[in-house]
């Protein structure tokens, strides 16, 4: 076991879910054709002029919200000033002296232990253009350019990887179900930065940057694996000096990409372009009323109403499927989360398709919750219907019609078939009375033989149970 305990703060850029970039109207659209949305504003040319996107900074208040930070009132930008590529103004608009966001936390739940890790602050900047790199050149798409980003900074008040994977997730869903952005890290929307350093007493260490970390899982491992990598180097009496570092995946290690020698000197200072501007407390009011229902509420729902604790973890991470829910009238959630997790996933993953492009509307899967609830039709039913329930423009009664599924719900028509067949079977049925529980299998194909299919099976199986239970006493 390390006598060296770790230090971790996370640092995570996120888009917001605008229409249309921080300054400039180019639209905030990702996977189009490379340079397509830019104009001139992100281009950087000589005498343009930025204009605040007012969605941004709605949607800024929003994140600062469910991140529990302190929202401040009076804000301006500043400039931050640097030289790359892939910023062609040389210099990024920043929020460095009034954060929208600060002394904030997100709560998480390390098997029934609660902490909460606090944030130092969250504030508003734009994007730069993405680098793509080759042998041969580097080229540049300044679609990315302009994007309005929060960049959420924690204190350095993690211990473990856990911890950090913990508060990442937490994180990614309090801002997705909030509809601050879509938190997609495969596309670059939600990009995470790890600080590590590692100490045997209470001073902090050292400190290592771990840059553009690609998943959430690998957060925790690029923490556990630079932590061994520091330790193994100060055990062997090399003093650490502060680095950025990537960790790869494949290697299970983290690479140097730069020494921190000196201290960046970004020549902060107010952006000259942009008014101050003053946030009122009915504005704030306005964006916090417009809040979709957060994950917390929903899975408290969700346990009120039965569904099990796997299929609402389940729910929760597939925001669509989740939205769906919240779609449908007063119906049994529970059989309807069991539709959507099942056979309706099914379908969306083999078509490649969104619950909300298909004919399943909210009241169309009413009436499915309703009959298979009723047992006038069974599940069994349900996958002969699926496909053209999700695909088709059609009525459940002549979806139901068309498959010749008709059902037998009343309970003493069912009584008969199963007496018909007792009376059939005389042998089986005393086998079964005389110990032989598999005999009761015959029995019941036997009914639904007889009923032609037309029997709710878990009914039939529930009244047959019964009858032979009563011949017994």
């Amino acid at each position: 076991m390390s006598n060296y305990k770790k230090t971790i703060g996370i640092e995570v850029h996120v888009e917001l879910k605008t229409k249309e970039k921080l300054f400039s109207p180019s639209k905030n659209l990702y996977g189009v054709m490379a340079n397509q949305n830019a104009n001139i504003i992100d281009l950087g040319y000589p005498g343009v002029l930025p204009t605040l996107n007012k969605e941004a900074i709605e949607l800024a208040i929003r994140a600062a919200t469910v991140l529990n930070c302190k929202i401040r009132r009076d804000m301006h930008f500043d400039r931050k000033n640097y030289f790359y590529p892939d910023n062609p103004k040389n210099f990024q608009i920043t929020q460095e002296r009034t954060p929208i966001g600060y002394d904030g936390y997100v709560e998480i739940d390390d098997n029934g232990v609660k902490k909460k890790i606090e944030i130092l602050e969250m504030h508003i900047e734009e994007d730069t253009a993405k680098s793509i790199h080759s042998k041969e050149r580097t080229l540049l798409d300044f679609n990315r350019a302009g994007v309005p980003l929060v960049e959420i900074v924690t204190k350095p008040c993690m211990h473990t990887s856990r911890e950090a994977t913990l508060y990442l997730e937490k994180l990614r869903e309090l801002l997705l179900y909030a509809n601050v952005s879509d938190c997609k890290i495969e596309e670059g929307s939600m990009r995470c930065d790890a600080n590590i350093s590692i100490s045997k007493d209470a001073t902090l260490g050292t400190k290592i940057e771990i840059k553009n970390i690609g998943s959430i899982t690998n957060v925790g491992l690029a923490i556990d694996a630079d932590a061994i990598r520091q330790e193994e180097l100060l055990k062997d009496g090399i003093k650490l000096k502060e680095e950025t570092r990537r960790y790869d995946a494949k290697l299970d290690k983290t690479i140097l990409m730069r020494v921190k020698e000196t201290g960046n000197d970004y020549r902060y200072f107010p952006e000259p372009d942009i008014p101050y501007f003053k946030l009122s407390d009915e504005q704030i009011k306005q964006v916090q009323d417009e809040i979709p229902t957060l994950a917390s509420i929903r899975r408290e729902k969700y346990q009120r109403s039965g569904i099990n604790p796997i299929n609402i973890e389940k729910i929760i991470a597939n925001k669509e499927i989740c939205d769906y829910l919240e779609t449908l009238p007063d119906i049994n959630l529970k059989t309807a989360s069991n539709l959507l997790l099942g056979d309706v996933s099914a379908y969306l993953n083999k078509k490649n398709i969104s619950i909300f492009e298909t004919f399943l509307t909210p009241l169309k899967m009413k009436e499915v919750v309703e009959k298979l609830d009723k047992k006038e039709i069974s599940n069994k039913n349900f996958k002969e219907i699926v496909d053209d329930l999700l695909g088709r423009d059609v009525e459940l009664s002549v979806l139901l019609k068309e498959k010749n599924i008709q059902n037998v719900v009343d309970d003493k028509q069912v009584l008969e078939l199963i007496e018909k067949v007792l009376n059939e079977n005389e042998k089986v049925v005393n086998d079964y009375l005389n110990g032989n529980e598999r005999s009761i299998k015959f029995l019941m194909g036997s009914v639904m033989k007889e009923s032609r299919g037309t029997v709710n099976p878990l009914k039939a199986n529930e009244l047959l149970i019964e009858v032979l239970k009563n011949k017994k006493s």
